[in-house]
């Protein structure tokens, strides 16, 4: 495999920006005509050495092309160059067509940066079993290439399908005497749920870490951010995110165990968590947020089987969306979730103000329902069990959630 930095068409580079891109970076927008809004559905980032990368995906059986390729590519090559990202259509459920135009999408970005089809990763999102127009992707790739504004911000709108707003993150940390940067860039407001990440998301980072790390450090970030939120009680097909270390800020390599691990580590689950936050918030017409909070649980896979449940209630969605403090649907919901409660046991609040205490309702209803009305509403169940916690983020779904899917291909 050649380990000369990607070539890219001409001397044209995207703007970098150097204040908040990774160095060894470029990021591209640009139009195919995927998207029947006429707007951009084409995002490509690239390496210009190659890094090493590490991938999360859909654990849906019902999987894209695109997700059954980057996994593959993955274990074929030991580095990439760049990942492309189509937005408009999903192509999935579109049998061997839908495998041979994710090829096509890898092929033509590797025949522009001059390296092998191997070493791209493929990313789609949009309408499921519609087919992939991909001769208009390879036609358009080119002259995205030479696009000289292009930057993450237009990657980030270029991806987004039903998101109100582009979603991303940094952080910088110091590792090794060396300023190492990370990105993260994320699209996602419905079919929002685990297990993996439901949704796409890319982050970037210019530190030096071997891949068996990095897939430590992202499946960690994962777990505790995009595996703990829920929209709609859905799991797409294409749910993907992949992170990218080419390591350009020239630290020594990140070692397991050290503090510089430490710091990496946190930055990408920083990262994660707050796109996962902003994907939450961005739930289709959503209103508000809520953290579900399991604390004084049994262990930690009881604690998170009841804050999972509460989470995925349409019940709980449909109160929270109407500002309502009806603590008896988060009750019930915990009380079938599996675990096995003493009600009676079970403290509920809503903020610091207590709603349900020794299996009765406590508390005033003008002040848990201004606590409910918030933007972002923290509920606290408190089992009584042992030392355990876990938490959940979640949204509201009222009517125009039903409008934008009812109204999706139409």
């Amino acid at each position: 495999m050649s380990q000369h930095p990607v070539r890219l068409p001409g001397k044209v580079r995207a703007v970098t920006e150097p204040a908040v891109i990774p160095a060894g970076f470029l990021f591209f927008s640009g139009r195919a005509g995927i998207k029947k809004n006429g707007e951009n559905d084409i995002g490509i980032i690239v390496s210009e050495v190659p890094c090493v990368t590490a991938g999360v995906f859909t654990r849906n059986l019902a999987t894209a092309a695109p997700v059954l390729l980057s996994r593959e590519n993955l274990r074929l090559a030991k580095r990439h160059r760049a990942i492309i990202c189509n937005s408009g259509c999903a192509n999935a459920a579109m049998g061997k067509a839908g495998m041979k135009d994710a090829e096509l999408m890898a092929e033509c970005v590797a025949h522009a940066l001059f390296c092998k089809p191997e070493e791209v990763l493929v990313a789609s999102t949009g309408v499921i079993g519609e087919k992939l127009l991909v001769d208009k992707i390879t036609n358009a790739v080119a002259s995205i290439f030479k696009k000289p504004d292009s930057s993450h911000a237009g990657f980030a709108r270029a991806i987004m399908t039903t998101d109100a707003g582009p979603k991303t993150a940094r952080a910088c940390v110091n590792i090794g005497g060396k300023k190492v940067k990370l990105l993260g860039v994320a699209k996602g407001a419905g079919m929002i749920h685990p297990n993996m990440a439901t949704m796409l998301a890319f982050i970037v980072t210019d530190a030096a870490v071997g891949k068996p790390l990095l897939k430590k450090i992202l499946s960690e970030a994962v777990e505790m951010s995009f595996n703990r939120i829920t929209v709609d009680g859905d799991t797409s097909t294409n749910d993907s995110v992949f992170l990218m270390a080419n390591g350009s800020a020239g630290n020594s390599p990140v070692r397991s165990g050290t503090a510089d691990y430490k710091k990496l580590s946190g930055a990408v689950s920083e990262i994660c968590a707050s796109l996962a936050e902003q994907i939450v918030a961005d739930g289709e017409g959503a209103a508000r947020v809520a953290e579900i909070r399991v604390e004084k649980a049994k262990n930690p896979a009881e604690a998170l089987a009841v804050a999972k449940t509460v989470a995925g209630s349409l019940l709980v969605k449909t109160a929270l969306h109407g500002g309502d403090p009806n603590w008896g649907r988060i009750i019930a919901s915990a009380g079938r979730s599996g675990v096995k409660l003493d009600i009676d046991k079970v403290e509920l609040y809503f903020g610091k103000y207590c709603a349900f205490r020794n299996g009765a309702p406590v508390g005033k209803e003008s002040v848990l329902a201004r606590e409910m009305r918030k933007k972002k509403v923290l509920m606290r169940l408190i089992l009584h069990r042992g030392k355990a916690e876990a938490s959940y983020l979640f949204c509201d779904i009222g009517r125009k959630y039903i409008a934008i899917n009812a109204d999706y291909r139409s």
